[in-house]
């Protein structure tokens, strides 16, 4: 080794304290990353809620999205438990199941009443129309249910928006595709359109309920009860055409139009109805109308 290099051996080597204080950091940042408990992850965004493939139905029918496009429209339609519908919890007769209405004054004036069986070969059982202030939206009637189904009666209201109750009709079935009475034994023609019925005073008041058992005292007046004679015959017999009342109006002694019904084929044998009117003084009445034959109903209530 000569003295140069000697010299360079002796000579210490020259510290870098910039790298050494850069590692400094990076040590002592781990460790106090190492130190701390572990991060919780960030909360996720909530799962959409799953749509509704009923549309709301308190019953849960699948016809019923179909139901509400045919018969209902476009237009807003509310389930409203307001509206009173009662029937038999299990219909004893098919061919007979009574059902009574009731659409209350909180929901305003009333332009349509339709009556729809979700799980009936024929849905639509009738349409009502209370065309005189005089008439109120309630009213009974009998039906023919085919098997177990949601009854629901749809309200149109002045403002074009439909309110829908219902009740859930147990049944041993078959009720519209079976002949009725009066089919069976030919004694329909000698009896077809004869009208028979009666006007009753209401004295009910504070929750009683008519003779029928529809609830009265939310219009108080007077309640009409009429019978037409005719076969109302479904179509789904075989050999048996489709045979029914198409319309029926009740007229004042001015022929003022009260009310007007629409019935279809579902509609009892021999149809029984009531309907109920905020007044008592109606005077005579009639009940005209007409089946999908031409067939006339005319006939004078007392």
């Amino acid at each position: 080794m000569n003295a140069h290099d000697a010299l360079r051996a002796a000579r210490p080597c020259p510290r870098r304290p910039a790298r050494a204080a850069g590692i400094a950091a990076v040590l002592a940042g781990l460790l106090a990353t190492a130190a701390l408990p572990p991060a919780a992850a960030a909360p996720s965004a909530p799962a959409p809620a799953a749509a509704d493939e009923f549309g709301g139905d308190p019953f849960r029918s699948h016809p019923w999205a179909d139901m509400r496009r045919e018969f209902l429209g476009s237009g807003p339609v509310h389930f409203d438990a307001r509206i009173a519908v009662r029937g038999p919890a299990f219909a004893e007769d098919p061919m007979n199941v009574p059902i009574s209405v009731v659409v209350p004054p909180e929901l305003g004036p009333v332009e349509q009443v339709s009556v729809l069986v979700d799980r009936n070969p024929i849905r639509k059982v009738l349409d009502f129309y209370p065309l005189d202030p005089v008439a109120a939206p309630a009213f009974s009637f009998r039906f023919k249910l085919e098997q177990a189904s949601p009854v629901r009666v749809a309200a149109r209201t002045r403002d074009g928006q439909w309110h829908v109750g219902g009740t859930w009709v147990e049944s041993s079935g078959g009720g519209c595709t079976v002949p009725g009475a009066t089919r069976k034994d030919g004694s329909w023609s000698q009896t077809l359109g004869q009208v028979s019925g009666r006007l009753f005073v209401s004295a009910a008041r504070g929750g009683d309920a008519a003779a029928d058992g529809a609830p009265r005292a939310l219009f108080g007046g007077s309640r009409l009860r009429v019978r037409v004679m005719h076969p109302m015959d479904t179509g789904l017999v075989g050999g048996i055409p489709a045979f029914y009342l198409s319309r029926l109006s009740v007229r004042d002694a001015a022929d003022r139009e009260l009310l007007r019904l629409h019935p279809y084929e579902p509609v009892s044998e021999n149809p029984v109805f009531g309907f109920d009117f905020r007044r008592a003084d109606l005077g005579p009445l009639r009940l005209v109308g007409v089946d999908n034959n031409g067939n006339r109903v005319n006939g004078a209530i007392e």
